[in-house]
């Protein structure tokens, strides 16, 4: 049994062996696809992953709604608050410790879905509209939506 690598080419460099059972008269073999190479799956994915989750959705959601801070830094910022929900909004929203928002916070940052932005010792995060955008047209359009 030859085995593969992640992107599901034979390791050996070789061919897939032919399909265990032969195809109907005129049915045709599956078209090879090069529309989705490692690099691209690896970011679809990622990005799949981040989503897969719901606290993480209803993280964004919440980012998406709010757009800025109103937790103790907006007090301390002028003009009110920065741009991104607070970790802390996070944290006391969800019932979670600052542990478990930062990781998911850490995910959708990976992904690319969210950036941070630093004010002193708070951290703001915003969607990136352009990424999630995107990343959504991407897998719209693997799926053929």
């Amino acid at each position: 049994m030859p085995r593969y690598t992640r992107d599901e080419t034979p390791a050996s460099g070789r061919q897939p062996q032919a399909s265990c059972c032969p195809l109907p008269a005129g049915v045709s073999p599956l078209p090879a696809s090069d529309g989705l190479d490692a690099d691209k799956a690896e970011r679809l994915a990622a990005a799949a992953a981040a989503l897969s989750d719901p606290i993480r959705l209803r993280m964004l959601a919440q980012m998406t709604a709010a757009q800025c801070c109103r937790g103790p830094a907006a007090s301390e910022a002028s003009g009110g608050g920065p741009e991104g929900v607070c970790v802390c909004e996070l944290q006391g929203l969800y019932g979670l410790a600052q542990s478990k928002v930062s990781y998911h916070l850490k995910v959708l940052r990976e992904a690319g879905l969210v950036h941070e932005t630093k004010r002193g010792k708070w951290g703001f995060y915003a969607v990136d509209e352009a990424a999630a955008r995107a990343a959504l047209a991407e897998l719209g359009g693997l799926l053929g939506l």
